[in-house]
């Protein structure tokens, strides 16, 4: 196969760092002699080892629309959440091909894979010579153990994307003139990773967790935290006998890639998820709480989660750019785009990450409740002094923003708010110009989540802000232990008991009081866990994963599904209750063979053992 006769090298000198090129093939470095050099280098082999670190994906890069892939987040834009200002240049939201792997893909993985088991053969003790620098064997040994969460965390990114793929877990020649991969079945990948991860966890450990330099380091928990996520995976429709026409697919030998339903692998899931529980809640890590005069402040709690590194944060990456004026880099490029037009520096070419009507309606109310189901909600009209109960909105604006949960006015800005520094009152009405130019955001609403609150174009402001990139957060666990336990016992009062705790954090009432008649139906909790996953980790990455695993992408937009209508507000209204009207703003096709990307054909062409995904 192709990817087994490249070798990635680049020599990298920060940790995390973000470079264009990182998967480029050194043919310099490709050499057998030259390897022997540089695993006889300590600093050498370091910057070897911290190439390693270049795949790990960055949640906050879906905004930035040339620099996008399968290791950012695109995701957002490809599922029920955004719509990008360059809706239509990129593979957002259509069913992506195998022409178009090259885009949003992560086969390019396999070489940070090989980085990773050449590493693992070749790293050694390298003693102390008089001043010379020297590697002792502890410091192998810690380095070892991190590549080999590595290799097992890059596979699982691959089945994630994929489905069952080939397991590449020793050095193979590039010479050989047989090299060449079947897939491995769902079980197989499944059964290596958790193997992997089962035996590195208790060697990983970063006393370093909270240095911004050091927080892509794994930990026990890291591992754990993979692990459970995997099993929820193989325990899903899509891995777990609902995908039909996988099911069906074979090899070209016989084999049978995806598995049959096996009920037994919630079970699985559950055990692996109880163990992290049980390590999270023994000290490890807690869901972040701010607190204003003793009180919970969920406004508060709910925008430092992600503003600086906390006790909720399970694996992030490294990355710094406080050094950079929002010109480039992550956090530079969060405030820059999503700046809207009428703050200051604002443009029409910022702003432009759409909040979809699809999610602002699936926010709940203040109350607890679905726009459905509260007494507060209501569509249409201007609020008046009174209106708004919560006190989080002006007098004066769409009735259909006020009186809705935190969370609502921590991801989303809404037409006729205030920004938070300058004070400017942003009207996206129009585009915000007279004749109809820079309509951003496209849909009328604009993302605001871990948009910094400090940052401002105008002295003595500070024109960027240090943020952790977080991939995974402790929420997102209880949230999925529910499910579990969900799926294996809908009786467990646990799984209110730890949905609630995230809805607590969130500042809205418990189900355990408003909803006690769902308990124990497991249809309805089903549905509760689900709502509450929407909200809670919108826009960070996992929606998209999501409903394609529970195989409700095909639904209508108004139930979880990936393509039909999906509405925003009119931006080309003559006026600002025309503004207001709810208007289909794209129209997606999703179609079944999107559950699993392709492998890149050309890979499958020259392949004499790899079969293609159903449908492509």
């Amino acid at each position: 196969m192709k990817f087994i006769l490249n070798i990635a090298v680049v020599l990298v000198l920060i940790l995390g760092a973000c470079k264009k090129d990182f998967l480029n093939v050194s043919e310099e470095l490709a050499q057998e002699q030259t390897l022997e050099k540089i695993f006889s280098n300590p600093q050498e082999v370091r910057r070897w080892h911290r190439t390693i670190y270049t795949g790990v994906p960055n949640t906050m890069n879906f905004h930035w629309i040339t620099l996008v892939n399968g290791l950012g987040n695109p995701w957002t834009n490809m599922s029920d959440e955004l719509v990008a200002i360059h809706r239509d240049r990129y593979p957002y939201t259509r069913n992506v091909d195998p022409t178009d792997n090259g885009v949003l893909g992560r086969w390019e993985l396999y070489k940070l894979i090989r980085q990773a088991n050449v590493f693992l053969e070749r790293a050694q003790e390298i003693p102390f010579s008089g001043g010379a620098d020297y590697m002792s064997a502890s410091e192998v040994e810690s380095l070892k153990n991190q590549a080999r969460f590595f290799r097992a965390y890059y596979h699982y990114l691959l089945f994630e994307l994929y489905g069952p793929i080939p397991i590449v877990k020793n050095l193979v020649d590039p010479g050989a003139s047989n090299i060449d991969f079947a897939r491995n079945s769902v079980d197989e990948v499944v059964d290596f990773i958790y193997s992997e991860l089962t035996e590195v966890a208790p060697k990983l450990d970063n006393p370093q967790i909270s240095i911004p330099d050091y927080l892509a380091v794994p930990t026990r928990g890291t591992a754990l935290a993979v692990r459970a996520r995997l099993l929820v995976y193989a325990a899903s429709p899509l891995f777990n006998g609902g995908y039909v026409e996988a099911v069906a697919l074979r090899d070209k030998e016989g084999k049978q890639l995806f598995p049959n339903y096996n009920s037994q692998k919630w079970n699985r899931a559950l055990a692996a998820l109880q163990e992290f529980i049980d390590y999270a809640n023994s000290g490890h890590y807690e869901l972040h709480k701010e607190y204003t005069a003793g009180q919970l402040d969920p406004d508060k709690s709910l925008y430092e989660l992600h503003m600086k590194y906390n006790k909720e944060t399970i694996f992030a990456r490294s990355d710094d750019d406080k050094v950079i004026s929002n010109v480039g880099g992550v956090v530079g490029n969060i405030d820059r785009y999503l700046l809207p037009r009428g703050a200051r520096s604002g443009t029409v070419n910022t702003g432009g990450s759409g909040v979809l009507q699809e999610l602002i309606d699936d926010f709940q109310m203040n109350d607890g409740l679905s726009i459905t189901e509260s007494p507060l909600y209501t569509e249409s009209g201007y609020s008046v002094a009174g209106d708004d109960l919560t006190g989080r909105t002006t007098v004066g604006t769409q009735k259909m923003f006020i009186n809705r949960e935190p969370r609502f006015y921590q991801t989303v800005f809404y037409n006729g708010r205030k920004w938070h520094v300058g004070g400017e009152t942003i009207w996206f009405n129009r585009g915000g110009n007279s004749d109809n130019s820079g309509i951003t955001p496209f849909s009328g609403h604009l993302i605001y989540k871990r948009v910094s609150r400090r940052v401002y174009h105008q002295s003595p402001h500070p024109s960027t802000e240090y943020r952790p990139v977080i991939i995974h957060r402790l929420a997102e666990f209880y949230l999925l232990y529910a499910e579990a336990l969900n799926e294996v016992d809908p009786s467990d009062i646990r799984i209110i008991q730890y949905v609630d705790k995230v809805r607590e954090r969130a500042g809205i009432p418990l189900l355990m009081q408003i909803k006690a008649n769902i308990i124990g139906n497991q249809q309805l909790q089903r549905e509760a866990i689900r709502q509450e996953m929407r909200i809670e980790l919108a826009t960070e990455g996992q929606r998209y994963f999501d409903v394609k695993r529970w195989m409700i992408a095909q639904n209508a937009p108004d139930k979880g599904g990936l393509g039909g209508d999906f509405y925003g507000m009119d931006m080309f209204a003559s006026t600002l209750d025309g503004f207001y009207t709810r208007k289909v703003i794209q129209k997606r096709v999703f179609e079944k063979r999107g559950y699993l990307f392709p492998l890149p054909q050309d890979e499958v062409q020259i392949s004499r053992k790899l079969v293609q995904n159903p449908g492509y």
